[in-house]
């Protein structure tokens, strides 16, 4: 199984997340992908993940993560044992989030979007300084990422597999073109302990 965690303000309806199940739509395995829509809260968030994951980690279970949901991702991986794809993660959102503070809308949605001052704290209580098993990990960053320093991704996930993109953007425009490596690194034993 694949758990697909969306971005900040985003949802199952983003270009990554769609592109993701169409490959596996295309493989006969759209059975294998989870994708839920994330609460605002990160710590709603988080209990939603530990939910959908309990019944398949550690070992029929590997998670991608996009920007926010890089680092839910990473939290996750952690705590659950399992492998991990970050798509421009977030690596501390601390420091860009605080600005998001107040209603908005979701990026697919016309619904609103309340980001909480406490969700900042929320924030702070997962965040893993580092990585224990690099091996677990598939880091792949843009160098023309807008939103976030694909820098902060490559030292924060050394001794990660890495594929650093020359250009690009936060989306990751091409994705299709990584879509196939994505998901055979989430398709690969699990790693041993």
């Amino acid at each position: 199984m694949i758990l697909y965690l969306h971005g900040f303000r985003s949802s199952p309806k983003s270009f990554k997340a769609r592109v993701v199940q169409k490959a596996l739509d295309d493989a006969g395995r759209a059975h294998e992908l989870i994708c839920p829509q994330l609460p605002a809260s990160p710590k709603e968030a988080i209990a939603l993940c530990l939910l959908l994951a309990e019944r398949h980690a550690p070992d029929n279970l590997a998670i991608i993560g996009s920007s926010l949901g890089g680092f839910y991702a990473t939290w996750l991986a952690e705590r659950l044992g399992v492998r991990a794809v970050l798509l421009n993660p977030s690596v501390n959102p601390l420091k860009n989030l605080e600005h998001h503070v107040g209603v908005t809308t979701a990026w697919h949605s016309s619904e609103p979007f309340e980001f909480r001052r406490e969700y900042i704290d929320e924030l702070a209580a997962l965040r893993v300084a580092t990585i224990t098993r690099p091996e677990r990990y598939f880091l792949v960053a843009a160098t023309g990422d807008e939103v976030l320093d694909y820098r902060d991704m490559v030292a924060h996930y050394g001794g990660a597999r890495q594929h650093v993109i020359d250009g690009s953007d936060h989306a990751i425009s091409e994705f299709p073109q990584y879509v196939d490596d994505v998901i055979a690194f989430c398709s690969q034993a699990r790693p041993a302990q």
